[in-house]
């Protein structure tokens, strides 16, 4: 299923001075000086497209730093003026849509904790009917396609256009290297849903980490991705907010400039032929893999029966704890990692339990249809 999104080319309403695109700028905009000394830095580079700030803050707990508010939207004002770079700020209300645009920003972004919330994303949209602004979607806190998706319609559907998602990582309890997970799978989902629709990675959210932003934003650019977002502060020591997944414009500068941009496709036939020959070979393999699965899962049926003819649960912990210990050690023998074996194990595991679900539960199932028929 692909979606239905009516959006024009992201090169129709930024322009890149270079490859990649790059939004920059402080997490939070503290002061003026320190908003347009960062600006004329980051411009200075010449690998910027676009001006970021924020100026409201969402913040966990109330006392904390929420955004010095409406007067930042003329600290950016100023930023644009002397530096000719276009503004992006995040909204999360209809109040602070109509306060961006009356303050010429070029750009909104609508953030993780508004697009968990489809009656704030209504709002917001609500707010940008019948106007013509570039609009960012970031993934919600939660790894939740179906949300994403949603708020990328619901803006859409407004007639917004000049529209782009952002993929700044997911939260989990599990502990990381990573302040937000990447779960690279639900970006790679949304861009096969919607392959025209711009992704930029935000490498500073998913990282939480200024020595990891290099490192994910290769990555992302290697996922075809068609940006990044990373926040840049004149000096991250003393950020308000967020400090250490903030870099200077000189070292911003750096880490783009040691990026290894890559095409999704060449113009090379003899690289194109192998590359077939390669997909084709993958293409007989996954069928293979897809017959002995279908294979296994009728084994798991016919054991299904035996268990019930012989009054036998279905899950038995010991045979599945010896088949993840055991297929886990053959897969790292054949460099496959324990993460990948072990989900796919359980994916096939699932399946197994749900077919032999059904062969207990046929004959009940059936006796149930009867009593209705009869009655």
């Amino acid at each position: 299923m692909k979606l239905n999104l009516n959006i024009q080319p992201l090169s129709s309403w930024i322009k890149t001075s270079s490859e990649p695109l790059v939004i920059s700028g402080p997490c939070s905009a503290e002061t003026e000086e320190q908003l347009v000394a960062t600006a004329h830095l980051l411009a200075q580079t010449g690998k910027i497209s676009a001006l970021r700030a924020g100026i409201w803050k969402p913040r966990t707990r109330p006392g904390e730093f929420e955004g010095i508010g409406s007067i930042g939207l003329e600290w950016l004002k100023r930023a644009k003026a002397e530096t000719g770079l276009p503004t992006a700020v995040e909204v999360a209300t209809a109040k602070h849509v109509e306060e961006a645009l009356a303050a010429g920003v070029d750009i909104l972004w609508v953030g993780a904790r508004s697009t968990a919330n489809p009656f704030t994303v209504q709002e917001i949209a609500d707010a940008l009917k019948g106007v013509d602004v570039p609009v960012m979607v970031k993934n919600p806190v939660n790894p939740d396609l179906s949300l994403w998706v949603g708020a990328l319609e619901r803006i859409n559907n407004t007639g917004i256009t000049k529209l782009a998602a952002i993929h700044r990582g997911f939260s989990s309890y599990e502990k990381s290297a990573f302040r937000n997970e990447p779960m690279w799978d639900v970006a790679i989902s949304l861009k096969t849903l919607a392959p025209e629709l711009p992704i930029i990675n935000d490498p500073s959210h998913i990282t939480g980490n200024r020595d990891l932003i290099g490192y994910v934003s290769q990555k992302a650019l290697d996922l075809d991705m068609q940006g990044l977002m990373i926040e840049s502060h004149i000096d991250p020591s003393v950020a308000w907010t967020d400090a250490k997944q903030q870099v200077t414009p000189a070292a911003l500068a750096d880490i783009i400039d040691h990026l290894a941009l890559r095409k999704p496709e060449v113009k090379n036939s003899e690289v194109n032929d192998k590359l077939a020959e390669l997909r084709n070979q993958i293409d007989k393999i996954d069928d293979l893999v897809i017959q002995k699965i279908a294979e296994r899962m009728q084994i798991a049926e016919k054991i299904g029966q035996y268990k019930k003819d012989n009054n036998i649960t279905i899950l038995q912990v010991g045979r599945w704890d010896e088949i993840l210990q055991k297929r886990t050690t053959y897969g790292k023998a054949l460099k496959l990692s324990g993460e990948f074996t072990e989900k796919l194990l359980e994916l096939v595991h699932s399946e197994s339990i749900r077919r032999q679900t059904e062969v207990m539960n046929a004959e009940a199932s059936q006796g149930q249809a009867e009593k209705l028929t009869h009655a």
